[in-house]
């Protein structure tokens, strides 16, 4: 930790030009002369200017609002001008009343699934060659990591034409939740959805149980080359190969038949528990209520903040707290975030967008006080400190927890699994979807929104928006403001973004076309 991040001062933040509103409650016959007293004190006369002030709201002659006053640290923000988030002209943010342009769905370019595997490929046998070839996993981190490294299995054991046991669940010690894969997933339709691509089984044969497996450790981004060239030599001296957390090391670049078997496994395969299913839907029709919903994945935990290299900015205690933990576990600050200090993983757009910064973004997109808005995420630091920003704009702002009717939810809080399950289901089912931060189920999200037509999702631009709401200096007014973020987002609103799969690092599941996607332009067989 570098000395010159040690030393953290936070600041109250006001508007520079404080602007009042005053607007009367009472009908008075000399309300003007009032007015024109009020606006002719001087500033060495502030005290009785306040006193005053005091004196008519409470015997209720004026209501007076005043700009937003915030509390952020100088490391979050380092030129501090409240008016680089909010513009203090507007007492509060003037929302629009009308969302037609929020709901506004993303030019599909006609893109539908389409997964049209090689006659090669649908030719080969996979039963011959699996005999005495057996390939265990077990899968770790969160719900999402896990389903990465489950479609990578799938892949791998396709690969090495291994029958695929059943991915085990490692039980981390973050999220403690100790489910299995059949407590999420529907077992029999994975089974049955790649009966033509991987032999799959649920346990080892009884002839096998004793028999050890051997762990088989790979490198990251392996190729499909390298895969044939480092297992199966070891897969047929040794039957049973055990791949250990494996956290999708397979590389993205792979040949076509490859890259659509990944999306079949993502958007087919791994389907959740009939009843998760049901009652991800019924969360998303309360949410609903026959009007339009959007949601926001929001990320604002405290290992997020940890992980991230960046802090909260809701007082000395939660930056502590952050501080604290990473310099305890400096493992876990992220690679390219460990040798830059807190204001430069700011300005790159590195950090998470607060509660604050979310509020103007979503106000420029359209979103309006009956907006509803319905948040994805564990409990943010500092509780519904960082939530009122956003609590206070947008008054449908809800969860999973608050949708459930009594204790629906109650004997699932440790079950973290089933919990982000409920939250992906209706995420998927939004009309519009944004995420304040990146990460596996955003990412897991937008894939599966694009694949399935492209329904609307919401990329910030954070390093753009950043610089925006550091430099606006109240140059431009908040219409400026609207048209200058729209602008920059243009393109980030969930059209399709078109890899050549044999050339590209970007993962086909989360950029489903053209890989695993026709245009209706074409005539193809879809799945």
């Amino acid at each position: 930790m570098k000395n010159h991040n040690s030393n953290k001062v936070s600041y109250i933040l006001v508007a520079d030009k404080i602007s009042i509103l005053f607007k009367p409650l009472q009908k008075l016959t000399n309300s003007s002369m009032i007015l024109n007293m009020l606006f002719r004190v001087r500033p060495q006369k502030s005290g009785y200017f306040l006193l005053f002030l005091e004196i008519c709201t409470s015997f209720s002659v004026f209501m007076i609002s005043y700009p937003i006053v915030s509390c952020i640290s100088d490391h979050k923000h380092p030129l501090i001008h409240i008016n680089r988030i909010f513009n203090q002209r507007d007492t509060f943010i003037n929302l629009s009343t009308t969302t037609e342009e929020l709901w506004k769905q993303p030019d599909g370019l006609g893109y539908r699934p389409c997964l049209n595997f090689s006659q090669n490929y649908a030719s080969s046998n996979i039963s011959s060659g699996i005999k005495n070839r057996f390939l265990m996993v077990v899968v770790s981190g969160g719900l999402n990591q896990q389903k990465n490294q489950i479609i990578d299995d799938a892949v791998i054991a396709r690969i090495l034409q291994a029958t695929l046991i059943v991915p085990i669940f490692h039980v981390n010690a973050v999220w403690g939740d100790e489910s299995e894969f059949s407590d999420i997933f529907d077992e029999r339709n994975f089974k049955e959805t790649l009966k033509e691509d991987v032999h799959i089984l649920s346990s080892l044969p009884s002839t096998y149980i004793s028999k050890r497996p051997v762990r088989a450790p790979i490198p990251s981004n392996v190729s499909e080359d390298m895969v044939r060239t480092l297992l199966t030599k070891e897969l047929n001296k040794h039957t049973v190969l055990l791949l250990r957390r494996f956290d999708s090391k397979l590389s993205k670049i792979l040949g076509p038949d490859l890259q659509k078997l990944r999306c079949k496994v993502a958007f087919h395969a791994l389907k959740f528990k009939p009843w998760i299913e049901n009652f991800g839907k019924k969360l998303a029709m309360r949410m609903s209520g026959g009007h339009p919903y959007m949601t926001l994945h929001f990320r604002l935990e405290k290992d997020v903040w940890v992980r991230t290299g960046c802090l909260p900015g809701l007082g000395k205690d939660a930056d502590q707290m952050v501080i604290s933990e990473r310099m305890s576990h400096p493992e876990l600050l992220t690679g390219r975030s460990n040798n830059i200090t807190f204001r430069e993983r700011y300005m790159a757009g590195l950090c998470p967008l607060d509660a604050a910064e979310t509020t103007r973004l979503l106000k420029a997109f359209g979103a309006s006080s009956n907006t509803r808005i319905y948040w994805a995420g564990g409990t943010p630091i500092g509780g519904e400190k960082a939530l009122a920003p956003i609590r206070k704009q947008f008054p449908h702002f809800t969860n999973k927890w608050a949708l459930a009717d009594g204790d629906e939810l109650q004997h699932f809080r440790n079950k973290s699994s089933i919990l982000i399950a409920l939250d992906y289901i209706v995420c998927i089912n939004s009309d519009v979807f944004m995420a304040n931060h990146g990460g596996d189920m955003a990412r897991t999200i937008q894939g599966h929104r694009a694949y399935f037509g492209h329904k609307k999702y919401i990329t910030p631009n954070k390093k753009k928006l950043v610089r925006l709401f550091m430099n606006n200096n109240n140059q431009m007014n908040e219409k400026e403001i609207d048209d200058r973020i729209k602008k920059m987002h243009i393109d980030s609103m969930g059209s399709p973004v078109l890899i050549k799969t044999s050339k590209s690092h970007m993962d086909v599941t989360a950029y489903p076309a053209p890989a695993c996607m026709c245009s209706s332009s074409i005539t193809q067989t879809s799945i």
